[in-house]
């Protein structure tokens, strides 16, 4: 039997290392980036510090982040950034008498898909400083909200009304109209992540932007284990 060359022994092992190439290193570098990373809303700083990332020193950005609140749900419980840590959270404003009635019942069809997903939470915060626990209670009851996992909120304009204008970056404003108070305020939808920056404005009554919520709302779970894994 004639021995095998040196070089078809090179050609062999090149032939055989090739698909271990392909899976361990170009398969996963292609799945990383499977999922276009979602913006980042808001007002952005470079740092003076840097992280690293593949040995590669990275300048830091310091994002808008929504600040710190306390307001009650519909159980009259506190809830904070505290309450809130670790989430991922989707947001809108409302209030009962809005001709938009379908707007909590498009969240509703939205919060349904994931009762059981321990790292999601839905707030509805209404505009309308005369609500509370006690009179949002049919709303709760029509929807089916369970606070933990879905909260009705509600507070004083003197903490909500700067929330959503600088926190939500939205706007607010009110006025009396026929001896009526009216409300004016922007009706997104709004998709937070657990570190309390805006990743995505949905319109609440457009299916098409409704399914794009729902997307990247796994998308975003999806970037929140990837950073895990690599420890950010």
């Amino acid at each position: 039997m004639r021995p095998i060359s040196i070089k078809k022994t090179l050609i062999l092992v090149s032939i055989l290392a090739i698909p271990g190439f392909l899976f361990f290193y170009l398969l996963p570098k292609f799945a990383k980036n499977r999922y276009k990373s979602l913006p980042i809303y808001g007002e952005k700083i470079v740092a003076k510090t840097f992280h690293s990332v593949k040995g590669k020193q990275i300048p830091d950005t310091i994002y808008h982040t929504v600040p710190d609140f306390s307001l009650v749900n519909q159980e009259n419980e506190t809830i904070n950034w505290t309450s809130l840590k670790g989430k991922i959270v989707i947001l809108n404003l409302f209030y009962r008498e809005s001709s938009l009635k379908d707007v909590n019942k498009n969240v509703k069809s939205i919060a349904d898909g994931y009762q059981k997903n321990p790292l999601i939470r839905f707030l509805s915060l209404s505009v309308n400083p005369k609500d509370n626990p006690s009179n949002l209670k049919d709303l709760v009851s029509s929807l089916e909200a369970k606070s933990g996992k879905w909260d009705i909120l509600s507070g004083d304009t003197l903490l909500t009304y700067p929330f959503i204008r600088h926190g939500l970056l939205l706007d607010m404003i009110y006025h009396e109209e026929a001896g009526e108070t009216k409300f004016i305020y922007g009706n997104k939808i709004i998709l937070l992540d657990n570190q309390h920056r805006i990743r995505g404005y949905y319109e609440p009554t457009n299916p098409d932007a409704l399914a794009k919520l729902d997307d990247e709302i796994k998308v975003l779970v999806a970037e929140d284990l990837r950073n895990l894994k690599d420890g950010r």
